[in-house]
């Protein structure tokens, strides 16, 4: 089939490669809007503050700067760990935080860690990550050579939803619609096994046409 056949073909079921792509993003921007419930994400960013030696030896500096990035990982870890969701679940009233996603980033040559919290209840989840920051800094300061995590930046209660991103859902249910209604158009007629025309007749008998009879309508 060359391009142009494909293109005529697309052409003479317009209607289909229209219709099934706004069947999809409806149902799909339906099903976002009345199932799916809008989530809110709290961030905070913590500092981690690292007991040094007292040295000003270049090489002991560097030594601790680089202690101090490695022990930032661990609190990052930390943040994640059984023992600091469990006990921030006791604080809120939610077994294992279920139902709120945490997210923990931290970069390798910098002590900030940055903390997001995103679940149904925008309150809950500011008080969720505030109470996290507080949790790990106290199981830090014991287990781990840390001073303290201190906050920079308290979570807020977020006034913006940040999920779900129903237009994007809407998108690409538009082009998985458009997707199958032009694979189901190349297959209909692969499959179709009619007489559609003289270029048909000639590929299967293998001789010319050399002439047609005109139809036409009873009483025409």
């Amino acid at each position: 089939m060359t391009l142009l056949e494909l293109m005529q073909l697309l052409r003479k079921h317009l209607r289909m490669l229209v219709f099934l792509p706004i069947v999809c993003a409806a149902a799909v921007g339906a099903y976002s809007v009345l199932m799916m419930s809008n989530v809110y994400t709290a961030s905070t960013s913590m500092y981690v503050l690292v007991q040094n030696s007292t040295s000003s030896d270049a090489s002991s500096l560097s030594q601790d700067l680089t202690a101090s990035q490695m022990i930032t990982a661990d609190v990052a870890k930390l943040l994640q760990s059984d023992r600091i969701v469990d006990q921030t679940g006791k604080q809120v009233g939610i077994p294992k935080l279920k139902g709120y996603k945490v997210e923990v980033a931290s970069e390798t040559t910098s002590r900030v860690i940055t903390l997001s919290v995103t679940g149904e209840d925008p309150r809950l989840a500011a008080r969720i990550a505030n109470d996290m920051v507080k949790n790990v800094s106290n199981l830090a300061q014991k287990v781990m050579k840390v001073e303290s995590v201190n906050s920079i930046d308290r979570a807020t209660v977020p006034t913006r939803p940040s999920g779900p991103r129903r237009a994007l859902y809407v998108a690409i249910a538009a082009l998985v619609g458009l997707a199958v209604a032009i694979v189901a158009v190349i297959l209909g007629d692969m499959l179709n096994t009619k007489v559609r025309g003289q270029q048909d007749l000639e590929s299967i008998i293998r001789v010319p046409v050399i002439g047609r009879i005109p139809y036409a309508r009873e009483g025409r």
